[in-house]
This record gives structure tokens, C-alpha cells and sequence, in this order.
């Protein structure tokens, strides 16, 4: 049984290693796949049929002969399932869907104030609805929907343990669902961000740590080296893992106490990152609006070039810590950080004073995925769900 089971499991870790290659690329061939994932020909034709058979692969023509005969061109059916993430704020909902070819098919934001009400939750199931009818997303293609909200959530429960943002406690799955005829699954906003951000890197063989600098600050870790599905590990076959905890709750960088006996943070402490670097520290200024805060600064606002020379320092500070305790890059993300490409040198120039290993701060960096990160990246949470049993 024991052997039956070994046997099973590698035809099954082949299958997907052998679709995984075939949906990375526009398409490839037969030879290509065996040779790049040193399987043998014979195998790679028997799990191309099975793939065939299953609808997620087809043949797109011939390649260019190389001398030879020519090979069958091989191409994943990107269409075969689609997949939207919503992105739930304290005043807006965000919309994003992908399919395979895992990149944003359109975005969408409308401002919706959020309340723990069956009304609301109502809504929120009528705009999901409007949106995948004007993007003409069949929807039974729809593999699912990813939640990203602002708070800690228990993966294995899906469960909303705790929001401060959106006030809430211990909110299921179910209540989210009610009124989403698509199964639902709930995610941190941070590390759904990151997962879109991972995605955008393409970069396996790098870890990295994200810090999010919206209205509350958060993070996530993504662990290159360590292909675990254990200690709170979640590992993807062709990507990072994210670490996520005993429970449940790592990456929340924003109660590092950087100033002991600091200013008042709403957990309770003092001094904690999100009293000084939330992206409210920053709009309230503009009664909300962080756009206008970086206006005045960049028009030359002798008090907001204080205040934000004072926000990089203690920015500085946590990036520290974070590269002492991770030794990787920091990815800056996140309301704020949609706005930091012009101001990333002078804080490379802090970070670099601080590191006592040398260097110039180079391993901070802006993120790339900015447009609906975290609606994007719960969006491919559910593709990745849907290419892990493949």
C-alpha cells in the first residue's frame, strides 16, 4: 500500500509540475516540457493526454522545426477558470478578476461604507454580481472568491478573528458568503497583497518581506527557500511560501514598539510602528485624503516636509528591524506606498545609516503591483487553490 500510495502521489506531483510549466508559457512542446523537468517522454505523453482529456490543455499548431520534424505546439486553456477578489475597507470595496494566465482582467473600486448589517453584506453580494456581469466573466467558470479584509484571519477556520479597522470580532466565512453564489475563502489584506506582489515579481528564489503602510499597518513573509506545508507554512509549487504562524498572526509589524512609552496605538500599547507610519498619520492632515498630503509636500510645505521627514526615520526604524530579524528585501506597499518612488532614495539613505552590516539600502523597494493588490492578489489564491489539484 505504502508503494501504491508513493506511486500515486509522484504521478499526481508530475501531473502538476508538467501543467504548471505548460500554463507559465504562451506554449511549448512535448521535447521542451521532458527536458525541462527531466521526465521522460513517454510520461510526459501519457499526463499531456490526461491534461488534454481534462480540458486545461490543448494543442495551438505546430512549432518551428529545429531540423527535425516538427513539434505539436501545447498551450494551457487560460479560460478554463476564472477567479475575483474583493477587497473590503472600512469605505470601499475593491474588485478584481484573473483567470490561469493569472494577470488582471479589469479592476474596479466604488466607495461603500462598510457595516456589520445584512444589508450590507447584501450589497456587497449585488456589486460582485454587476461586476462579473459587465466583465462578461461566465460565471460558471468561476472557481471562486477571495475575501481580502483588514484583520487577522484564522486560514483553517476561515474565520474573521479580529478587525480594529471594521470593528468586528470572530466573524465566519458564512456571514461573507451569504449572498456570493461562488465558494469564498478569507485572507489577511496584507498577505494578499504580498501574494499579488510575489506574483508580479516572479521572483521564487528571493524572499521577501512586505510591509503594508495603509491605514492600519501590516505584513506578510514570503519564505523562497522553504517549500513547507507545515508550522503554519502555506507553500505554492511554483512560488514562495508564505510563513503565517502558529497562529495565525505573524507579519503584524505594525505593533513593533519602536518608541517605548510612544504615542498611543489602538492595541493598547504605546510607541507601536502603526501610532507613527499608518497612512493616517499622514491624511488626517488632509481630513482623509493622502493624495492632497503628498500634493503640499511636493509643492514645497515647510511643516509636511517635517512631518514627513519624522515619518521616514521611524519608518527607518522597523525596515532595520526587519532586516536584521529577515535578512531579505523589504517591500514597501500599501496606501503609502503607492506614493514612496519619488522619496525611496532618501530613505535608502536613513536605512543605510542604520545598518550596521553596510550597504546603501538597496534592498528596500517600492512595490509593483499597486492597482488592487489585495483584491488581486485573493483573486489568485483561488486560481492557485484551482492549479494545486490539477
Amino acid at each position: 500500500m505504502r508503494r501504491g500510495t508513493n506511486s500515486l502521489e509522484v504521478k499526481r506531483l508530475n501531473r502538476n509540475r508538467v501543467f504548471r510549466y505548460i500554463n507559465d508559457r504562451s506554449e511549448t512542446s512535448m521535447p521542451d516540457i521532458s527536458a525541462a523537468l527531466d521526465i521522460s517522454g513517454p510520461t510526459v505523453l501519457t499526463i499531456v493526454k490526461e491534461l488534454k482529456d481534462a480540458g486545461v490543455v490543448e494543442e495551438v499548431g505546430e512549432l518551428q522545426s529545429t531540423g527535425g520534424r516538427k513539434a505539436k505546439a501545447i498551450a494551457a486553456v487560460k479560460d478554463v477558470r476564472y477567479a475575483v477578489g474583493m477587497d473590503i475597507t472600512a469605505n470601499h470595496v475593491g474588485m478584481v478578476y484573473t483567470n490561469l494566465e493569472r494577470k488582471v482582467g479589469a479592476h474596479e473600486r466604488i466607495r461603500r461604507t462598510f457595516s456589520c448589517t445584512d444589508t450590507y453584506f447584501q450589497e456587497i453580494g449585488e456589486i460582485l454580481e454587476e461586476f462579473i456581469e459587465k466583465n462578461q466573466v461566465p460565471g460558471k467558470k468561476i472557481e471562486g472568491v477571495g475575501i481580502s479584509l483588514p484583520g487577522i484571519v484564522d486560514r483553517q477556520e476561515n474565520l474573521l478573528t479580529q478587525s480594529h479597522i471594521l470593528r468586528l470580532e470572530n466573524i465566519s466565512r458564512e456571514k461573507w458568503a451569504r449572498y456570493i453564489p461562488y465558494p469564498c475563502e478569507l485572507l489577511n489584506d496584507a498577505n494578499a497583497a504580498a501574494l499579488a506582489e510575489d506574483e508580479c515579481c516572479k521572483k521564487p528564489e528571493s524572499n521577501m518581506v512586505y510591509l503594508s503602510l495603509s491605514n492600519s499597518v501590516g505584513g506578510s513573509v514570503i519564505l523562497a527557500d522553504e517549500m513547507k506545508s507545515n508550522n503554519g507554512i502555506r507553500s505554492d509549487e511554483d512560488g514562495g511560501a508564505m510563513y503565517m504562524g502558529n497562529n495565525w498572526r505573524s507579519g503584524e509589524f505594525g505593533h513593533m514598539v519602536i518608541h517605548p512609552g510612544g504615542r498611543d496605538c489602538y492595541c493598547g500599547k504605546k510607541g507601536c510602528l502603526d501610532a507613527y507610519c499608518s497612512a493616517l498619520s499622514l491624511s488626517r492632515l488632509e481630513d482623509g485624503d493622502l493624495r492632497a498630503f503628498f500634493g503640499k509636500l511636493e509643492s514645497g510645505h515647510e511643516e509636511y516636509r517635517k512631518i514627513w521627514e519624522e515619518y521616514l526615520d521611524n519608518l527607518a526604524i522597523v525596515i532595520d528591524n526587519l532586516r536584521m530579524c529577515f535578512d531579505c528585501e523589504v517591500v514597501l506597499g500599501g496606501y503609502v506606498g503607492n506614493y514612496m518612488d519619488p522619496y525611496i532614495e532618501r530613505l535608502r539613505a536613513v536605512v543605510a545609516g542604520r545598518n550596521i552590516f553596510g550597504g546603501d539600502g538597496e534592498y528596500v523597494r517600492v512595490c509593483r503591483c499597486r492597482e488592487e493588490a489585495s483584491a488581486y492578489g485573493a483573486a489568485l489564491y483561488q486560481i492557485e487553490r484551482y492549479i494545486s489539484k490539477i
